[in-house]
Formats: C-alpha cells, structure tokens, sequence
C-alpha cells in the first residue's frame, strides 16, 4: 500500500491498482478527508428536558390521571396557565407508554386452520345451508345440502323454512344411515353457524362415530367445496330470482341435482360426472377415454403433434387446505 503513490504516478492509478490487487474505490474512499460530526442543534421550539417533565409531572397528576390532554389543557387555560399544546402532551404521554384505548378490546379467539384429505367417497363430507328468495318480503326457505368431497356427490338435499340443530341431526342421521357409514371412518365438514355447531347435531355425531370438522370463521376458502355447489346451483339457468312456494322449489331443485350427479361433467374429477366417481366407474372410464384417445392417434397423430393425447385424471386425494410445508422442508429443497 506504501508503495502505491510512487507506482501511480509512474504507471497510472488504474495499472498500479491492477497489478497490486487493490480496489481503486477504497483507495478513493480512503483519501477522502474525513468530515467531523456536527453535533445535532436542539429544535428552537422543542420543551426543555424539565419543562417536558413538568408536564408529564402534571398529566400524572391525582387530579388529572383520569383526564384527557383536551380536558388539561382547557383547565389549565382557565387557570391561566399554558404548558404546551395538545398534541404535544399526546406525544410526551405516547414515549412514556402512558396512552391507549380505554375501553376493554374483544380479543377473536385463534382458530385451528382445519386441514383435512379424503382418498376415496365416504371419507369427507360437505355440508352447509343458504337462503333462497321467496316471493314474499323477508320470508326465506333453507337448502340443506350434503356433497362427498372426493366425488362432488350430493348424497342429499332438503328444504325447509327453518334452521335449527334438530332438522341439521335429523338430515345428516338419514344420510349415514340409508348409505351405511361405518363408525370412526367419516368425517363431516361444515362452517360454525348455529346449526352446525348445535349440542343437538353434536351429541348425534358422537352416538354415529362421526367426527365434526369446522371452518374458521370468516374463511370462505375453509368450505370451498359447499360454497362452490351453491354458486352453481344459484347460476343455473333454471334457477328463477325467486321461488312462489316450496313446491316451486322442490320442482327446480329435483331435476337440478339429478342433472348435477349423472349429468353434469366436473373438471375437478377429470371431466367425470359425480355419480360415477362416488360408484366407483372412474378407473374404467378412464381406460375406456384413452382406447378412444389412442384410436384417434393412430388415424391422425399429425394433429397431435406426434404426442399421444392422455383423458383427464380423477385425482388420488382431494383436500381442503392442504398442509403447509414446514420450513425445514423449505430450507431441504434450496
């Protein structure tokens, strides 16, 4: 480094500092004459060390410990006295920590996030209630819906122009019974209205060996595959603004939810309708897609580009909030 001076000026700064294996920005930095702190000057207008005490000393006082900084400052201006403004008796008790909400804060419990995977029919079920309109002002009926969350099944529906726990237990209890659902196999879904987590329903989960799940509450995502029924069940073309009777509604939702299960193609269970995957066709389908797929191919596999086209898979699992990979993981796969 002693020797730099002497070579830069016989072979120039930037040869020196290449041959010798030095950054020419430190050597810049370094010659820099350094620049002496400037001792920061007190703002003219700001409170003196005492006299911000004194005013701290006097909003803590016995008399003006329960008081706003509005109501100090009006008393002392009547008492003809002025410390400082209000802001400023806001900003000494905020460094003091002595300001914040007086009234007591609901604190919203912590809900577990519900993680749950079904790998055949009969695993998870879905169920929740919406209001459908009726032709009368603020008079509403109730569909009650079940769906298999591996096969986008409906297992069962009713209408009713209540919600209560008791119809919620009666309807679940005819589903698990007409389809024999074993205990300690299933497991039931559903959102944290009042009928869902009635005592009533509860107490009728436990005596059939079924275990409640609920979403958080506010998290439209925690019931994913109710909320997406409803949306398509109210965007149907059949589906009419509002209903005359529960007659009417029974006549649009019959034929709808048969529609739905044998009819209707669901692009989330490779384009198979729900009442095939839930009996069990999918594999055979499947087969019987790619022999069509694989016959198209051999007469024209130039309008596939030469790749031999795949049917659409029915996925293995089917989950509502697929566990979140731990940060060990995370760190593995960098």
């Amino acid at each position: 480094m002693s020797a730099l001076p002497e070579l830069a000026l016989q072979i120039g700064m930037v040869k020196a500092c290449g041959g010798l294996e030095l950054s020419r920005a430190t050597i810049y930095r370094q010659r820099r004459p350094r620049v002496r702190a400037v001792a920061r000057r007190m703002p003219p207008l700001k409170l003196s060390t005492a006299e911000q005490a004194a005013v701290v000393g006097e909003l803590m006082s016995e008399r003006f410990l329960d008081r706003a900084p509005h109501q100090v400052y009006a008393t002392l201006l009547d008492e003809n006295r002025y410390l400082c403004s209000i802001r400023t008796m806001y900003r000494l008790l905020a460094s003091q920590h002595c300001v914040r909400e007086r009234r007591d804060q609901r604190v919203h419990p912590v809900y577990a996030r519900p993680e749950l995977v079904a790998i055949a029919p009969n695993h998870v079920w879905s169920w929740d209630i919406t209001k459908l309109k009726t032709t009368v002002r603020w008079t509403y009926f109730y569909l009650y819906v079940v769906v298999d969350i591996f096969s986008r099944y409906v297992l069962g529906w009713m209408l009713s122009t209540r919600e209560t726990g008791a119809l919620a237990r009666d309807f679940v209890e005819q589903i698990v019974l007409r389809d024999g659902i074993p205990a300690d196999q299933l497991t039931l879904h559903a959102d944290r209205g009042a009928p869902m987590r009635s005592k009533t329903l509860a107490e009728k989960l436990t005596d059939l060996g079924i275990e409640a799940s609920f979403a958080r509450p506010q998290q439209s995502n925690d019931n994913p595959f109710s909320e997406s029924l409803f949306k398509t069940v109210k965007y149907s073309p059949i589906f009419p603004e509002c209903f005359d009777g529960i007659d009417h509604a029974r006549a649009v939702l019959t034929p709808f939810f048969d529609h739905y299960n044998y009819i209707h193609r669901h692009t989330g269970i490779g384009l198979m309708t729900p009442g095939a995957v839930h009996s069990g066709q999918a594999a055979a389908i499947t087969i019987a897609r790619a022999s069509t797929l694989n016959d198209a191919f051999a007469v024209h596999p130039e309008r596939f580009k030469g790749k031999r086209p795949t049917p659409p898979i029915v996925p293995d699992k089917v989950y509502i909030n697929p566990p979140l990979k731990k940060d060990t993981d995370t760190q593995k796969t960098h």
